[in-house]
């Protein structure tokens, strides 16, 4: 059998066994190393604020509605998108993976997983990069996809809110593609970690004054050429407007929950002609899809770490035994000042 972690309600974790079926030809079994704890749209499952928990997704028509039967009610499994694991038994046809490779994924904090051999092969992981490393196979995506939205010249002046994870990596990249990058959070550990990347430029904390206004001081009165807003802060978009240059952009690249207050869009928005993108990692820019897709996003991100463009060990602040999950999501909700990326260890299980 399998283990897996379900939210029984709103901060309530348990764990649900799961069968362990046997293999086709062309499958192979996989055991978790590790999996990530997403802080943004995981924790929307964990708090009961996930949209998908209280109206039905109609996909034909592409539209949330009210209805009695929410798509995802309570409790709810399957969650989990950043895992690593080690390949324990393939199926008779399988020639493009053997048992003890690594592979990363995402298969939900489960212990035991079978995936098919196409999916599994790609995304075997490199020879030079720690296995826990391999948790950002998603995550790092969502982050590069949110910088192929921004489309950041040299030399141009980005401005990251929040600087969580993604946000951490955001600003990696943005950094790593020559612009004068600005971070911007209320949480000094993480502006600090910031810095001492490398990722920023200037750390501004939004308690100390506002962060548009210091950087319209800082530019000459022009503002970001590109803001990307990541922490799913309705206060936080309103600001990344406001700190945008005429007629350029802000990337929504949050999650945002419920209703939009503190966002007046009558205000900069409307009278500088900002254009907000969303960006959202089930898709590419449609004028990017021939050349990026999801494998060659996530290719990306390993090779980016293997070759030391990307830092990415120092955002893993806590490693937990998967035993322990509901500590580790109760420090992510509560403490968010201590944590960056919380694993499950799964070694002990």
């Amino acid at each position: 059998m399998s283990k897996e972690i379900i939210f029984e309600n709103a901060r309530q974790v348990a764990f649900q066994d799961l069968p362990d079926p046997p293999l086709t030809a062309r499958q192979v079994r996989v055991r978790t190393l590790y999996s990530g704890i997403s802080a943004g749209t995981e924790m929307t499952a964990y708090r009961g604020s996930n949209v998908y928990l209280h109206k039905h997704w109609d996909a034909k028509n592409r539209l949330f509605i009210s209805a009695e039967t929410p798509s995802s009610p309570y409790p709810l499994g399957g969650f989990g998108y950043e895992e690593v694991g080690e390949v324990i038994e393939i199926g008779e046809h399988v020639t493009r993976i053997k048992q003890g490779d690594i592979v990363f994924g995402t298969w939900g904090h489960r212990t035991l997983h079978i995936l098919e051999e196409e999916y599994a092969s790609q995304r075997i992981k490199p020879a030079d990069l720690e296995p826990i490393l391999g948790i950002f196979s998603h995550i790092g995506p969502i982050a590069l996809n949110g910088i192929l939205d921004a489309q950041i010249h040299i030399g141009e002046n980005v401005a990251v809110f929040g600087l969580g994870v993604i946000g951490q990596i955001v600003a990696q990249l943005a950094k790593r593609s020559g612009a004068r990058v600005f971070g911007v959070d209320p949480i000094e550990t993480r502006l600090a970690l910031a810095a001492q990347l490398g990722s920023i430029d200037v750390g501004l904390d939004p308690r100390q004054g506002s962060p548009a206004e210091r950087i319209k001081a800082l530019t000459d009165g022009l503002g970001a050429d590109v803001s990307i807003e990541v922490s799913g802060s309705m206060p936080a978009l309103h600001e990344a407007i406001r700190a945008t240059s005429y007629s350029s952009r802000v990337v929504a690249l949050g999650f945002y929950q419920g209703e939009a207050n503190n966002l007046f869009l009558g205000e900069e928005f409307h009278h500088n002609r900002i254009n907000l993108v969303c960006s959202q990692i089930s898709n590419v820019d449609p004028s990017l899809h021939f050349r990026w897709d999801r494998i060659r996003m996530i290719r990306t991100i390993m090779d980016f770490q293997v070759s030391g463009i990307l830092n990415l060990r120092p955002l893993i602040t806590h490693v937990i035994p998967f035993d322990e999950a509901a500590e580790a999501f109760r420090l992510i909700d509560t403490s968010p000042e201590q944590v960056l990326e919380v694993v499950l260890d799964f070694s002990k299980v």
